[in-house]
């Protein structure tokens, strides 16, 4: 059974961002779903029979969440050649841009995708290198490879770049396409393209599989970017794939960790100091008045 004290903390911590108990009952029980296994409760010793009342668990109710990472969807059906064309006729009634898409005969389709860049790190790239011309693009040239050196910096948060890309392309090629793009030579699992979806007003993200095909969702979503956007973040997985980083950058790591480990040591140092000044005036104070 729950303490009074930590029972009412859950009870106010829950009714301003929680899933709350049903109004029509005595039970004041309040919990995120996700906790609900750890909390157990002895309904027994609150007044009148127990099974008369619902069980805590049956009053709780959904709760959606901002910026939240929906559970992936199950597996549909491939569409059929005449579904497509259907949907692709619909699509490009809507688009008015002049961004429709277009069925080849072998069934594949081509069009365009927007690509957010929220990225809150900075990226690696090439230092000291000319910028990519129409011949590099069209060639394929690789001006990464032309140099040792490396630089990094911040791409402009939430910047847009739009993609021509097939049915068949797949989000770990959109991933590396728009890092040749802005000549990123980091290594693209450290990135992860999410599709953002707008529902009952709340705004909801879901990482996408790296064999997902971004212009299949875009065409079953329709042109709207208000119904659908895709965005692409750093991958965070929980757990840091150190392999992904190279010695230089982990070397990096250790200079600012321990940069700031300095940084807090001096400011407690000089707290205490602080503090130690305060006492032994207070002390010198004391001593100077008659007793």
């Amino acid at each position: 059974m729950l303490s009074a004290g930590l029972l009412s903390w859950v009870r106010e911590a829950a009714s301003t961002f929680l899933v709350g108990a049903g109004s029509e009952t005595d039970c004041k029980f309040t919990c995120h779903p996700e906790c609900r296994h750890l909390i157990q409760l002895d309904c027994s010793q609150q007044g009148g029979p127990s099974q008369d009342r619902p069980s805590p668990e049956s009053t709780l109710t959904p709760v959606f969440s901002q910026n939240v990472c929906k559970p992936p969807e199950e597996t549909q059906r491939p569409p059929t050649l005449q579904e497509i064309k259907q949907k692709i006729d619909s699509y490009n009634t809507r688009e008015k841009n002049c961004l429709g898409m277009k069925l080849s005969e072998d069934g594949t389709y081509t069009g365009f995708i927007k690509v957010h860049l929220k990225l809150r790190r900075p990226v690696t790239v090439p230092a000291g290198i000319r910028p990519q011309s129409i011949y590099d693009a069209i060639k394929e040239v690789n001006l990464a490879a032309t140099t040792d050196k490396r630089t990094s910096f911040y791409l402009p948060l939430d910047a847009i770049k739009q993609l021509h890309i097939s049915s068949t392309t797949t989000v770990s090629e959109v991933i590396q396409g728009l890092l040749k793009k802005f000549m990123v030579v980091d290594n693209p699992q450290k990135f992860a393209l999410f599709k953002r979806i707008h529902k009952d007003g709340q705004v909801l993200f879901q990482k996408l599989s790296i064999a997902d095909c971004p212009l299949y969702l875009r065409l079953l979503a329709g042109p709207d970017n208000d119904v659908l956007s895709f965005v692409l973040k750093e991958n965070e997985t929980g757990e840091v794939e150190w392999d992904a980083f190279s010695i230089p950058e982990l070397q990096n790591f250790l200079t600012i960790l321990e940069k700031e480990e300095q940084d807090k040591i001096q400011q407690v140092q000089k707290k205490y100091d602080k503090f130690r000044q305060k006492l032994e005036e207070a002390l010198r104070e004391s001593q100077g008045k008659p007793g």
